[in-house]
């Protein structure tokens, strides 16, 4: 079964598994498969009042609804594409008083749609909202109380003019949100701001060596009048070849951690046992908990140690990067890899994860001498963990944030590194559009190293560039008048 906009895949049903993706012809590593707007989406609790509430990008400034005072837009365009879904939001909320959460905003935005649309397919989506997954049979007491407080709140905030719904379904669209939806970052990569429900993305299966990523697109509202115009969407991109006929699968979890952390977070947050080759067999575990090797290798408790200082600093990590500290996020780094560096191997996935993000962080900071070191120790350390699969470390790659990706690729060659995000870029699968526009910055930085900046600094704070002009032929006035 194919609909428009997704005719590229086929919705079957697989073994074993319910519903599932296949490709209907053959992809490249980095094709996108499919594009896919967001049924819903809304802006994190936390974050409302620093985020686009339409693209989701992070801005210094941002205009405020007039109305309700809560939504916040990056401008006109931003407003003006945004009320369609804000509209019956706007009301309600200068109704109820104050802004409900995340989760009860998203289930009403959900039923608003729902209510202007009418039940069943909506378009380009291939299974209706009704029918996605919910697990809500599988909760537990706690989850059972959660989901009965967030009815509750949310039929306090539902306007008594719109459509009522039964309890079943709003129960059944609070499940879909636990388990089905996708977390949205901001258009640096650095910080997930929001969450969104995707019905179609929604079918691709789960697998702990996938053969796809999903890589979400702020789009670029500022284009609307040239070819390069594109909408907020999540894109399905190919991390291997893939033949006509095979299954689309994606990793629910962070594969490149351990088979017993996959296999905890598949069952807490998906609801079943994942019994795929990789976690029977715990396949790269080792490498994922490697230790300094040689005549001083360290206790197993400094090693527990070590990995328990490091799981402490990833929450605050986390914590810091949500609040936007990005100069926090670089000391919390440097003061772990002190203390990992003596205990842990090279391709010990806590350093990996400590390196990948310090090199992410400085890159936005334009710290890129610092970035670039540690960028090309973590990719050393994945191509080892990776290396019978190319497919991991395309992921790896993909899920880096594009801005900072590609400014890291570019200094990595300025100073010379051979890495193979830069020198290795046509055979690992990494979307070949930031290997082309990779290429392309190498050539501007080389050229005019101030126009470059200048334009980085713009397009990351989505400003437009400010140019002098071209210097005229003609001669200057004159700026001072001989007295007559």
């Amino acid at each position: 079964m194919t609909k428009g906009g997704m005719e590229s895949v086929e919705l079957f049903t697989a073994e074993g598994k319910g519903r599932g993706l296949k490709a209907q012809k053959e992809f490249l590593p980095g094709d996108v498969i499919f594009a896919e707007p967001a049924y819903a989406a809304v802006v994190f609790d936390s974050l409302t009042h620093v985020i686009c509430h339409t693209c989701f990008k992070r801005q210094e400034r941002l205009h405020r609804c007039g109305q309700c005072k809560f939504a916040h837009y990056c401008d006109r365009t931003c407003q003006r594409a945004a009320w369609l879904n804000h509209k019956n939001e706007c009301s309600a909320i200068k109704r109820h008083g104050k802004a409900p959460t995340e989760n009860i905003r998203l289930a009403a935005r959900i039923l608003w749609k729902m209510e202007r649309e009418g039940s069943g397919l909506s378009e380009g989506c291939l299974v209706p909202i009704e029918e996605l997954q919910n697990h809500v049979e599988s909760f537990g007491e706690e989850e059972k109380k959660e989901l009965r407080a967030d009815v509750e709140n949310f039929l306090e905030f539902w306007p008594p003019h719109c459509q009522q719904f039964g309890m079943q379904l709003i129960s059944h669209i609070f499940g879909v949100i636990s388990c089905n939806g996708f977390t949205l970052s901001d258009q640096r990569g650095l910080q997930a701001v929001g969450v969104g429900i995707f019905p179609n993305l929604c079918q691709a299966n789960h697998d702990c060596w996938p053969n796809c990523t999903v890589v979400f697109n702020n789009g670029n509202h500022e284009a609307v009048r040239s070819m390069f115009h594109t909408q907020m969407r999540i894109e399905l991109r190919a991390l291997n070849k893939i033949s006509p006929g095979e299954e689309l699968t994606v990793s629910y979890v962070d594969f490149l951690s351990l088979s017993e952390e996959r296999r905890k977070q598949l069952k807490k947050q998906y609801y079943f046992d994942c019994t795929c080759e990789h976690c029977k067999k715990q396949l790269k575990d080792d490498l994922m908990l490697a230790v300094k090797a040689g005549e001083s290798k360290p206790s197993a408790d400094t090693v527990k140690e070590v990995i328990q200082l490091s799981k402490d600093t990833l929450e605050k990590i986390n914590k810091a990067r949500m609040e936007g500290h990005y100069h926090e996020v670089v000391k919390l780094c440097r003061d772990c890899l002190k203390k990992q560096e003596p205990v842990l191997g090279d391709t010990n996935i806590y350093l990996l994860r400590i390196l990948s993000i310090a090199s992410e962080v400085l890159s936005y900071l334009q710290m890129f001498e610092e970035a670039a070191d540690y960028a090309k120790r973590m990719v050393d350390g994945y191509l080892c963990v990776c290396a019978t699969s190319g497919s991991s470390l395309g992921s790896c790659h993909v899920k880096q944030s594009v801005a900072g990706i590609i400014f890291l690729c570019l200094k990595l060659a300025v100073f010379g590194f051979e890495v193979p995000c830069v020198t290795g870029f046509v055979t690992c699968p990494v979307p070949q559009v930031m290997r082309v526009q990779t290429e392309m910055e190498l050539r501007m930085f080389q050229q005019n190293e101030f126009m470059y900046y200048k334009m980085r600094e713009a397009a990351l704070k989505n400003q437009k560039i400010q140019v002098m002009p071209e210097p005229s032929n003609e001669n200057a006035p004159s700026l001072f008048h001989k007295k007559e």
